[in-house]
């Protein structure tokens, strides 16, 4: 039994969430507006600011359809509610990152800078303090997107496990290794 699909999605004030044909969900709210063609299998109904996702049979795949649209439709409604937000650090000398509308241009030890597109639903910061590493701060309404392009930027300069050098997630704990060792005598 899907726990997750069993639960109700509850619609703050301030959001409007319409149910089309093909179930076809479009969610508008305060940070944006979203819509998602979710899988005709599961029935989505809303009443008295509830959406409540229903599949038609106990098998397998739509257990897990039904886990998956009731996800969906959360992150969609958080979304435009609240919105998501990721934090970078990018870790290394002469490492730095900055923010011109939403081309995103980025130092990380190549003998080039790279510049980076944003998509137009992204609104990305940058910080540079002294003595801390650069920190790229992007804010999204749709989680899925934000992701991508946070695995995109990180996919640039991994970090690697002997320095901790790198682009990688505020508060993210790295596996760390311990290197050579001195020769024994």
């Amino acid at each position: 039994m899907s726990r997750i699909g069993l639960a109700p999605v509850t619609v703050p004030t301030g959001v409007t969430v319409t149910i089309g044909e093909h179930n076809l969900v479009g969610i508008k709210g305060p940070k944006g507006e979203l819509s998602q063609q979710l899988h005709p299998d599961m029935t989505i109904t809303m009443e008295a600011n509830v959406i409540r996702v229903e599949r038609p049979t106990d098998q397998k795949r739509h257990k897990a359809l039904h886990g998956l649209t009731r996800a969906l439709l959360s992150n969609m409604v958080i979304g435009v509610h609240e919105g998501f937000k990721t934090e970078q650090e990018f870790v290394g000398v002469g490492y730095k990152v900055s923010v011109a509308g939403s081309l995103v241009e980025m130092a990380l030890g190549y003998s080039h800078d790279i510049v980076f597109q944003l998509p137009k639903d992204i609104k990305a910061t940058a910080v540079a303090e002294k003595g801390k590493a650069p920190l790229l701060t992007m804010e999204s309404c749709n989680k899925q997107l934000l992701g991508q392009v946070a695995a995109k930027i990180r996919s640039l300069r991994k970090p690697e496990p002997y320095k901790g050098k790198g682009i990688k997630f505020k508060n993210e704990i790295l596996r760390r290794k311990a290197g050579k060792s001195a020769s024994k005598k």
